[in-house]
């Protein structure tokens, strides 16, 4: 899957709007009621990016979730940095 180019990503931002771009990536930070409730969305992220086999860096810091993705492989960012986003989003 080819990296995106730089008005390609100002476009795809615009179906993310809680996602925002670092260098290479894009990256949101998830905020739940507690641990648990944090672990349990990351437990959910993990099933769907091992089924995609496209997997973001996760942190946990008590009630709050970071994620951030970028298509190692490319070197950037790639529609399936977005297609995830999207499927992160309505977990």
């Amino acid at each position: 899957m080819p990296k995106l180019k730089a008005n390609e990503i100002k476009k795809a931002l615009k179906s993310i709007p809680d996602w925002k771009q670092q260098e290479s990536t894009i990256l949101r930070t998830f905020v739940f009621k507690d641990f648990p409730a944090a672990v349990r969305f990351v437990n959910k992220v993990a099933e769907k990016a091992e089924h995609a086999w496209h997997h973001p860096d996760i942190d946990i810091r008590w009630n709050k979730v970071k994620l951030v993705l970028t298509t190692h492989d490319q070197g950037g960012l790639t529609p399936a940095d977005f297609k995830l986003a999207k499927l992160f989003d309505r977990l």
